[in-house]
């Protein structure tokens, strides 16, 4: 089977990892919700919450709270939404979990109806990387 998750996760397609380690790999959203937009996948193949290992999920559950760490350092958002789609709502067919700054007046809603963006210019992925690989790098060290 070919999954688009797994070949995210394992680097075999271009991804601008933020963190990684043995059990997860942490990067940019593509298409942001707003700067700073980071997804966290297993590396080994899970397709819904309850297959996590205990390891997985800690992993998971680590990156999630030293990634919103660094948001917030950097980002300053008002708030972050943490959460997961799973079943048919998985569109990589593979456990993601989404961390993403949020900012006043910016409804969950509209987090996934895809109607409005609140970037208002193209956001340079390889800049916000480098960003919060140096915030990570602080919070680590």
């Amino acid at each position: 089977m070919d999954c688009l998750g797994c070949s995210l996760a394992n680097k075999n397609d271009q991804v601008h990892v933020v963190f990684e380690d043995d059990y997860v790999c942490c990067f940019l959203d593509h298409d942001p919700y707003n700067e700073g937009h980071v997804l966290i996948l297993p590396k080994q193949h899970i397709y819904d919450v309850e297959e996590l290992d205990e390891n997985i999920a800690n992993a998971i559950m680590r990156a999630s709270m030293l990634l919103s760490k660094a948001i917030k350092r950097l980002f300053n958002p008002d708030g972050i939404t943490i959460c997961q789609n799973g079943g048919i709502f998985n569109e990589l067919t593979h456990y993601h979990m989404h961390v993403v700054p949020r900012y006043k007046d910016q409804s969950f809603a509209t987090f996934y109806s895809g109607e409005d963006n609140y970037i208002e210019e193209d956001i340079n992925l390889m800049e916000t990387k480098r960003k919060l690989i140096d915030a990570v790098n602080e919070i680590i060290n």
